[in-house]
């Protein structure tokens, strides 16, 4: 007949106790042995004695790296995880205040504009009217400052054009100065040429009496004035042998 099936219960008898916890610490042992050869597996055991003894086996090749491996697969993903966790659920908390305070703003907003005052009580009106009150000051004065900043900037552009209009007069002066005969044509237009041309008198244009005669360029001569002079004969009489005797 085989055993029995052996109860999990605590052996009250402290010499049996020593005496099963050999035999099976061994059996463990061997077994985590056998395990680490047949699958090539990296196995550590670790066993502590009732009185605290120490008794290990580890496949690999320190208990030291294999516990430091375990630690960074177990804990590792604990300390990963949590972060995460920890992320998530202050973003959602930091949503939670934004989305809050955009709909402080927005109602803020509508009441500015007038809108969803029913909800609001005397005294909140009344904080209502102060801020419109100094937020229309501060319009009035940004418009105030804005149009005193045009102001000055259109007398600077005046002073600009009155001293450029000053030196285009002054540089016309001098050009006048320089050509008076310019400031001549100007005053008087053409006159001063024409005035500067000989006049009829000078011999240029002779007025025609009625009873002249139609040739130009010469006065006509009378026949007082006309002188013939005759060729006097020589001793002989004959003339000249270049004249000829009809």
């Amino acid at each position: 007949m085989g055993r029995g099936r052996v109860e999990l219960k605590r052996i009250e008898n402290k010499i049996n106790r020593q005496v099963t916890f050999a035999k099976r610490r061994n059996g463990l042992l061997k077994k985590a042995y056998e395990l680490s050869v047949l699958c090539d597996a990296e196995v550590a055991l670790i066993i502590f004695s009732s009185r605290g003894k120490l008794y290990e086996f580890c496949s690999g090749p320190s208990m030291a790296k294999t516990l430091e491996k375990y630690q960074k697969c177990s804990y590792g993903s604990l300390e990963t995880s949590q972060p995460v966790n920890e992320l998530t659920q202050s973003s959602h908390q930091e949503y939670l205040k934004l989305k809050a305070r955009v709909e402080v703003l927005q109602r803020s907003l509508r009441n500015l504009l007038g809108e969803d005052l029913d909800p609001l009580n005397t005294k909140e009106l009344e904080q209502l009217e102060h801020q419109l009150e100094i937020s229309l000051k501060q319009v009035r004065s940004t418009k105030t400052q804005n149009m005193l900043d045009q102001l000055v900037d259109l007398q600077n552009k005046e002073h600009m054009l009155v001293d450029a209009n000053n030196n285009l007069r002054k540089k016309l002066e001098e050009f006048k100065a320089k050509y008076p005969l310019l400031q001549s044509w100007e005053t008087a237009g053409n006159s001063a040429l024409y005035d500067r041309l000989p006049s009829q008198s000078d011999g240029f244009f002779q007025p025609l009496d009625r009873n002249s005669s139609l040739e130009i360029g010469y006065n006509a001569a009378t026949s007082n004035d006309i002188t013939v002079e005759i060729p006097s004969q020589t001793a002989n009489g004959f003339g000249p042998g270049w004249m000829l005797w009809i």
